[in-house]
Formats: structure tokens, C-alpha cells, sequence
């Protein structure tokens, strides 16, 4: 280890967003390269620095600095430097001459503890005075904490985060209890936490870090899709993260219940454990669904009945009765679930229902929870649909902290009747937000696919509700002749009875190709680069999409886009690209949005000429990425043909390579062809409707690659996996307690 006192005397390379820093580094005798995380340091600026001197391959001998300190100077020149490096917003050089000379040494400990004697000094009036200690005061924060956390892995932005928190002070309060930091700042977790309270010698046995592990390990099941814990798991999975004992673990449980922190529901076989922002969404849900489905909508059944058959005499119709039910239920009720698989004629009962509902000129919303669902009901009902957070007009609050619903009880929607499809794929947060902006008069109908995979947050809520029993649900049941025609449809319904699939028939579209599990991958990468564009001219690029059950194993997401992306876009002279952790972005890539971003701006480019302009890009979203330009630090992506979208290097984290994705991120997607490896599938992925999910993304072929038991468990395995939910529960007990 080498440690040496001096000044920075040129920065050669800095990223500003993580505040990796590669300088020049002058002592007394000598100087040399340093490279490490300085983010606030200026050249000129006095520092101490320790760590251990490596040889770059290309730039030679560097010392890799772990910890630094500032050193304040303490002489007049120094002080001098010092204020004039531009380091503290509002002072100079002339108003850093000034004031030194004003001050002489004292200038720091001025600035410090006295910052209104700043008023004497010529051309500081009482505004100035007030910008120039401020701006010290939190430099010297930010400073701080930044140099105690530098050993934590902590970056940059978390530490500004934990200074606007906490204030100066930030580093006493983190060393008092470091678990606050799991809590309160968004990007820090418990791990981390964990580590910085270790290394401060906080006991294992403490309060605090039994407080924060109850809350980690509830929000580790709630990330599990899970809206509650039962109390048994709950200790058990905390006890496993803390090495606690049990009666401490209950005891906190028992004060974050008294204190509000948590919800403990007595539950049939035992207590319930909620975050109470999840208790609260199942509440207020259940309750307005109640409310909806007890409420008496005024509906003449004749006339109805008559102009539904009129419109199918119009359009040319012959809808089956499950159908014309689901019409008349939803044209009656204030709440209706419709549900059903493919071929089973959702879009024409939706269409059919629009038809009527503006007959009778009522205000109509369309919405579904993600980007690309929208769009397809766009596509389906010649009708505008947004997202359902774009809808509820999700965005910056008024006072600019944070992101929140502009639509809520106090400015509800605008609306008689709402449709929202994709049912499945909603959480019971996000549903608890919908249902707070519904006006009590309007209508709501969920279309949906139940037998599909749950929505990726916490619940369970199309399937609650249509088990409940309490509101009004049709199924659609009937597969429509020209649906029959595809062996994607038939073997869907097949796969959801449990039925083996019929595979390989000639000029269908349902292919299985057998491979051991070493050949998987090589076999799906062929097929995406070279057979399928060869046989049908399919784009692979616009056309195909690989669907997979895992990230990380063998035919995961992550080995696969590695794969794809040397087979389709290799490196070239010509390309640019960017590494981003273990991935590489180069342009010509196929990426996807992993996030809703609804500030973000895009401009319309079509055929090269920019018309037009927006905002908002969405999870599931994707695009090719056009151009990568390292000076500006900036990537273009190009969204669905026409949306120019420009990312800073520091926003890459919003989009990964989508040649592959995983199934759950293709739920609302559909795409010309799937292709789908299977092998070698952890136990808890080989389910039906994970399967099932995948092949309903396609509509023109499905073509299967692996192990042929690895499809059949799968289909013989109906076991969903259980989520703790109490949606269901909630709803019956209202509706006992009405019919009291």
C-alpha cells in the first residue's frame, strides 16, 4: 500500500456520472498517473491518496487509488487555489481574491462556522453571501459522505441521493444506524447496508438491522408476486438472512405492527404479514369492485338484445353465444370479466362492444398495462389505447420530487366506460391506482387471459377476481373455424387440456425441432440467422422473436443475445459500440425498453425526414439502435420504425439486446414467428402455462427446440406457482357482509 500528499495538476479523463477520474498527481518529488473514483476533486486541489501502483497494459504505471482525503490548505496561496479552482458555485477568482485577502488563513474556517462575515467583503451583498455558504456547506457534505462511503461500492448518484436526504447530516446519522439507508434510499439495499454496519463493528443482534432484515426479507416476497407473507415464512426467510434468533425476529414484528409499519392479518391457518401499502391496495379494491358490482345499471334488455343482433347483421357477424353473453353482461353490469384463449374471438367481442357503447354516445377509454399491448389494441380496435400509466398520466409530481398519478378520487377519469385488456398482466398496485380514478358511474370491463402467466408485481388479481365469484365473468370457450386452420391456436387449446401438441405436420405452422442440450443454442441461432429467413423470407430482425424461460443457464436470455449478436451483427470497423457491464452495445443491435419512461423525448423519423415529435418510451418497446456517438456520450435508438429516442451512456440501463427475451417480458407481445428453446429447465420454470404463455406470442409459426420430456412435463404440469394473495379472500367477505 502507497500513500503520498499532494495536488491534482491535470485531469486527463473523467466520466461524469460515475466519477471515475484518471489524472496527473504531483507530490513534492515526483509525479505520476492515478486512476479511481474522485467526483468532486479539481486540479490544484490538495489531497492524500492510498492504494497500490499497477502496470496498464497500454498507459503503463498507475497508481489505483482506494481511499483519498482532502487536505485543506492552510496557507494563504493554497486557500487562494483553492476557492479559484471553481469547485464552489458563486466564487471566482476575483470573488476568492477578495475574499482572501479579507480573511487570510481564517477563509475556511470563515466560510465554515461564520459565512455571514462574508457581507463585508466589496461586492458580497446578503443574497450572494447566502448562495456562497450554502454551496460550501454542501460541497463539504456531499464530500464527506462520498469519501466515508467510497469503500461501500456506493456510487456517485446514491450519495447525492443520501446528502438530500439526510443533509450534513448524512455521515453521523449513517454510522448511527447504516440500515436507514435500505429504507429510505431507492438503489441501496439491505446487503449493502449490511456491510457498511459490519465494517462499524453494529452488533448482529441489533434492532435496527433485525428491522431492516423483516422489511427485506417481506419485500423479497412481495417481489416474488406475493402481496403477504405468512408470519411463519416471513420469520423463517429472516432468521435464514440474519442468523437470529426466532423471539426477536416475532417481538419486532409484533412493535413494526403497533408502529404501523407492517399489517398482521389474522389469517385462517395463521397470521398474514403485509407491507401496508399492499393491504391498502387489496382493501380499496376489493371494496370498489364490490361497490361496482352491486350497482344497478339501467339497460333496456330488448332493445339490447335487438341491437346486437342488428350490428351482427351490419358487420356480418355470426357471434357465439358466449359471445353476445359477454356483450349483454358487459352492457349491463358495472364490472365485467371476459376472459378467454386465442381464437376464441376477444377482439371482435371488444369490437362488437364498442360499437354499441358509442351507439349510445358514451366516452370510452382503452387501456392495458404495457406499451406494446396497447398499441396491438390500438391495431385490433381502429381506436386510440394508451398504456394504463399513461392514461391514469403518470409523471413528475408538481413540486418536481418524485413520480405520481395525475388521476386519483379527487380528478378521476373522464369516462362511462373503460376497457382494459391484458388483464392478467396487472398487479394489484397498479389496479389499486386504476380503481382510485374510476368515476363511481362508469363502467369497467377486464379482458383477459387467466390462463396465462400472473402479472410480473405482486398479486394475483384477474384470477382472484374470477374466482372470487362475486363479480360477473364469461369465459369464452368457442374456437372460430378460421382460428381452427392454425395448429398454434388448436395446440394452445390442446397444451391448456394437457394435451400432447400436434407437431411437424406439413405447411402448418407448429414445428418441434429435437436437439440434445449441447446443440440447443447453436441450432436457434441458426435458424433466427440463416433457415427461417431462407425458407419464408422471414426479416429476423422484424419478424422473429426468441422466446426463452431463464436469464442466466445455458439457453438463457443472456447467452442467447450473446449469440445472436455475433451471428447478426458482428463487430465491424464500421460499427461503433459500447460496453455496459457484461454487455456490448453496438450499433445495427435489436434492443428492447425495460421501463416505463414517460419524460423521455423522441422525435418521428420516417423515411429519414424528421414530422413530428413526443414523449414517452415504454417497457417491452423495441427498436435498433442507429447510431453510437462516444463524444457525446449518446445512443440512438430507432422504436417501432419511427420514434427517434436519444440515450445518454448513463441511461443504457434502461434497454437491454432483445434477439432473445424472456417470457415473461414477452406477455402483451405478439410477433410473426417464436422460436422457443427448451432444455435443461429448473424445476419451478417447467409449468403449462409458462408454455402455453409463449406459444400464444405467435401468430404466423412456433418453432420448438430441445428436449421433447422437457415439453411434455411441462404440459403435464398444472401446478401454478402459488402467490400469496388476498384479493379474493377480501372480495367474498365484502360480499357476505352486504348480503347480511
Amino acid at each position: 500500500m502507497i500513500e503520498r500528499t499532494g495536488e491534482i495538476i491535470e485531469i486527463i479523463y473523467r466520466n461524469e456520472d460515475t466519477g471515475y477520474t484518471v489524472a496527473v498527481f504531483e507530490t513534492e518529488n515526483t509525479y505520476f498517473t492515478i486512476v479511481g473514483t474522485f467526483p468532486f476533486l479539481k486540479e490544484e486541489m490538495p489531497i492524500r491518496v492510498s492504494g497500490d501502483m499497477i502496470k496498464h497494459p497500454k498507459f503503463g504505471e498507475q497508481l489505483r487509488v482506494d481511499h483519498y482525503e482532502e487536505v485543506p490548505p492552510t496557507d494563504v496561496e493554497g486557500i487562494l487555489r483553492y476557492l479559484g479552482s471553481g469547485l464552489i458555485p458563486g466564487i471566482g477568482t476575483k470573488t476568492a481574491k477578495r475574499i482572501v485577502d479579507a480573511f487570510g488563513e481564517e477563509t475556511l474556517d470563515i466560510l465554515q462556522y461564520n459565512p455571514e462575515r462574508l457581507k463585508s467583503v466589496e461586492g458580497i451583498g446578503d443574497k450572494k453571501a447566502e448562495t456562497i455558504a450554502t454551496s460550501f456547506q454542501e460541497q463539504r457534505g456531499i464530500r464527506e459522505i462520498m469519501l466515508f462511503l467510497q469503500n461501500y461500492g456506493i456510487g456517485i448518484t446514491n450519495c447525492l441521493k443520501i446528502y438530500k436526504a439526510y443533509g450534513n447530516d448524512a455521515v453521523k446519522k449513517v454510522k448511527t444506524n447504516p440500515y436507514m439507508l435500505a429504507k429510505d434510499i431507492q438503489g441501496i439495499g439491505f446487503m449493502k447496508a449490511d456491510k457498511i454496519a459490519t465494517s462499524l463493528g453494529i452488533d448482529k443482534n441489533s434492532s435496527f438491522r433485525i428491522h431492516a432484515g423483516i422489511l427485506y426479507s417481506l419485500g423479497q416476497t412481495t417481489n416474488q408476486g406475493h402481496t403477504f407473507a405468512p408470519k411463519s415464512m416471513l420469520v423463517r426467510q429472516a432468521r435464514r438472512l440474519l442468523g437470529a434468533e426466532i423471539l426477536p425476529i416475532e417481538n419486532m414484528i409484533l412493535e413494526m405492527a403497533a408502529n404501523r409499519e407492517l399489517k398482521v392479518v389474522a389469517g385462517g391457518e395463521e397470521d398474514q404479514v403485509y407491507l401496508p401499502a399492499y393491504f391498502a391496495a387489496e382493501a380499496f379494491s376489493a371494496q370498489t369492485l364490490i361497490s361496482l358490482a352491486t350497482k344497478n345499471i339501467e339497460v333496456d334488455v330488448e332493445a339490447l338484445t335487438a341491437r346486437i343482433q342488428s350490428v351482427q347483421d351490419q358487420k356480418k357477424l355470426d357471434l357465439a353465444l358466449s359471445q353476445q353473453e359477454a356483450i349483454h353482461t358487459a352492457l349491463t353490469s358495472a364490472v365485467t370479466v371476459i376472459t378467454g384463449g386465442p381464437g376464441t374471438g376477444k377482439t371482435t367481442t371488444i369490437n362488437t362492444l364498442l360499437d354499441l357503447a358509442e351507439d349510445r354516445d358514451l366516452d370510452i377509454l382503452l387501456a392495458a398495462p404495457t406499451g406494446r399491448a396497447a398499441k396491438r389494441m390500438a391495431e385490433a380496435t381502429g381506436r386510440e389505447a394508451k398504456t394504463i400509466h399513461r392514461l391514469l398520466e403518470y409523471g413528475r409530481s408538481e413540486g418536481g420530487e418524485g413520480l405520481s398519478f395525475g388521476r386519483d378520487e379527487e380528478n378521476p377519469l373522464e369516462v362511462d366506460l373503460i376497457i382494459i385488456d391484458e388483464a392478467s398482466m396487472i398487479d394489484i398496485l397498479l389496479f389499486y391506482y386504476l380503481l382510485r380514478a374510476v368515476p363511481p358511474e362508469a363502467q369497467v370491463i377486464l379482458v383477459g387471459d387467466v390462463d396465462q402467466l400472473p402479472s410480473v408485481g405482486a398479486g394475483n388479481v384477474l384470477r382472484d377476481v374470477i374466482e372470487s365469484g362475486v363479480v360477473p365473468v364469461v369465459r369464452l370457450t368457442e374456437v372460430f373455424r378460421q382460428a381452427q386452420e392454425s395448429m398454434i391456436v388448436v395446440n394452445a387449446h390442446k397444451i391448456n387440456q394437457g394435451l400432447e401438441p400436434e407437431m411437424n405436420q406439413k405447411e402448418k405452422d407448429f414445428f418441434f425441432i429435437r436437439e440434445n442440450h449441447d446443440q440447443v443454442l447453436e441450432t436457434v441461432v441458426n435458424l433466427v440467422a440463416e433457415r427461417l429467413p431462407k425458407w419464408k423470407g422471414f426479416d429476423p430482425y422484424r419478424d422473429i422473436q426468441v422466446l426463452t424461460a431463464t436469464r442466466q443457464r445455458g439457453v438463457g436470455v443472456l447467452p442467447l443475445n450473446e449469440a445472436l449478436q455475433k451471428a447478426m451483427n458482428p463487430p465491424a470497423a464500421n460499427k461503433a459500440e459500447i460496453e455496459l457491464g457484461t454487455i456490448t452495445f453496438r450499433a445495427g443491435d435489436r434492443v428492447m425498453q425495460t421501463r416505463n419512461n414517460y419524460q423521455v423525448e423522441w422525435k418521428r423519423k420516417v423515411d429519414g425526414v424528421y414530422s413530428g415529435q413526443g414523449e414517452g418510451v415504454f417497457n417491452g418497446d423495441f427498436g435498433r439502435i442507429t447510431g453510437i456517438n462516444e463524444k457525446e456520450k449518446q445512443v440512438t435508438v430507432l422504436f417501432d420504425e419511427e420514434k427517434e429516442v436519444l440515450y445518454e451512456f448513463s441511461q443504457l440501463e434502461e434497454i437491454t439486446l432483445s434477439y432473445a427475451i424472456t417470457i415473461h417480458k414477452s406477455q402483451g407481445s405478439e410477433f410473426p414467428v417464436v422460436v422457443i428453446p427448451l432444455s435443461s429447465l429448473p424445476p419451478m420454470l417447467e409449468t403449462r402455462n409458462l408454455i402455453y404463455t409463449a406459444i400464444t406470442r405467435a401468430k404466423q409459426l412456433v418453432v420448438l427446440v430441445g428436449q421433447a420430456q422437457v415439453l411434455y412435463r411441462m404440459i403435464q404440469n398444472n401446478q401454478t406457482e402459488k402467490r400469496y394473495s388476498g384479493l379474493k379472500h377480501k372480495l367474498q367477505k365484502a360480499a357476505e357482509y352486504l348480503m347480511e
